[in-house]
């Protein structure tokens, strides 16, 4: 019996969810697994569906590059869509190092300047690189391995959107040297020499 209720509570939640417009983030609510309570449609107004991502980040940074998230938390008319965005800005020689979104794919769109993008396959480590120019666009599949670089010797930037609410994210080098792994166990596992190993941990703030 109390499974019946169960599953007709859960049905009645996902009619009462498909049959909204939308859900506009109650910010002040704590978040749920399925994200955040509605704003009541009544307060909603036509401004918060509208985000910028129009100011360039700050790229003065050990990656000479910037990060701009258009998330839930900044853009509350996402809430519940399945979708996110950000805007990336590289200075020259500017950098997005190698990571991944377990949680979503990835579309990149060059707004200025060239971005050599690129990702490496899950099945046989095949690499996919492109040098991308303004109005190119370019798809990261979901949990792979990619980067960005600035390709040129001006600013570049970008807009990126996500198939996911949460893409989440890793860095690869942070994953590695940021933290307190012990050297030994890094030296072990990626076959690099301590010296190196324990220059990267100083650079990125790591400790082991």
């Amino acid at each position: 019996m109390l499974r019946i209720i169960f599953l007709l509570s859960l049905l009645f939640a996902l009619s009462n969810a498909s049959v909204n417009d939308f859900c506009v983030a109650n910010l002040k609510k704590a978040e749920t697994p399925s994200g955040y309570p509605c704003i009541r449609p009544i307060h909603v107004k036509p401004k918060d569906f509208v985000f910028s991502l129009g100011t360039p980040g700050n790229t003065t940074n050990i990656i000479n590059a910037a990060v701009t998230p258009g998330f839930v938390a900044q853009y509350p008319a996402l809430n519940g869509l399945g979708i996110s965005t950000a805007r990336l800005d590289l200075a020259p020689k500017g950098v997005i190092p190698m990571h991944t979104h377990p949680g979503a794919s990835e579309v990149l769109f060059v707004l200025d300047g060239s971005i050599t993008a690129g990702f490496i396959s899950s099945s046989a480590n095949t690499v996919y690189v492109q040098t991308l120019k303004a109005g190119q666009i370019m798809v990261f599949p979901q949990g792979l391995l990619h980067f960005q670089i600035n390709a040129g010797k001006s600013n570049a930037a970008a807009f990126v959107t996500f198939s996911s609410a949460n893409p989440g994210l890793q860095i690869l080098d942070f994953a590695l040297f940021a933290n307190n792994l012990p050297t030994d166990l890094v030296v072990g596992t990626t076959f690099l020499d301590p010296v190196t190993v324990k220059k990267l941990k100083s650079v990125l703030g790591g400790t082991g």
